[in-house]
């Protein structure tokens, strides 16, 4: 593979280290080139169009903007960039956020250097490469009860309530206000005949509604 052909790869990641040493795994193997590498959105958005990256690599939590949120902003800049994001978090409704927002592929940080490198390619011919860790959630979530009593809103707001997030956070998160996420709690609550949220973790867990 000559340079000509190279797959082109841009990172944002705002943690030093961890940039660096994506930057020197993925420039030392051969058919890669590295052709940027940022530590915030904000900063990657004025300059990354001209770089012309194939691939790019994300980070979720960052400074500023998210990845999940920078999304819709790469894709909008560059239709046909593939955004890979790479996360330490392993949260089914942030891996569905991030897909349907236009991420061709979720890994972890703990991928090895070899697979990761893999997913590169993957991406390139058109694949959705996620680690393992990922898969899984996936697949569980097509494993849920088809009969839940829950609305699609109803289920992201109790799995946040599972993770041990604030009602305000989770209102932040859902870009609704407070108000909006207590009712759906009233309804969880009436709708799984419990009282706590506890109780409402454990029904819907034990029903395969989360």
């Amino acid at each position: 593979m000559t340079a000509n052909t190279d797959i082109r790869v841009s990172i944002i990641e705002d943690d030093e280290t961890i940039r660096e040493g994506y930057a020197y795994l993925i420039a030392r193997t051969p058919g890669f080139q590295v052709v940027s590498t940022y530590t915030s959105v904000e900063q990657a958005l004025k300059k990354i169009a001209s770089d012309g990256p194939d691939v790019l690599l994300l980070d979720v939590e960052l400074p500023g903007i998210s990845g999940v949120d920078a999304l819709p902003k790469l894709k909008k800049l560059m239709p046909g960039l593939h955004i890979l994001i790479l996360t330490v978090y392993e949260q089914d409704l942030l891996i569905y956020r991030a897909l349907g927002n236009g991420a061709s592929g979720y890994l972890t940080k703990d991928t090895s250097p070899e697979k990761l490198t893999a997913a590169l390619r993957e991406v390139m011919d058109g694949g959705g490469p996620m680690s393992a860790q990922i898969a899984r959630l996936v697949i569980r979530s097509f494993q849920r009860a088809e009969e839940s009593p829950l609305t699609r809103r109803e289920t992201e707001v109790l799995e946040q309530i599972a993770t041990g997030k604030s009602r305000k956070r989770i209102a932040d998160e859902l870009f609704v206000d407070l108000e909006t996420v207590k009712s759906h709690i009233k309804n969880i609550y009436h709708k799984l005949d419990v009282h706590s949220r506890e109780d409402a973790i454990k029904a819907a867990r034990d029903n395969k509604f989360i």
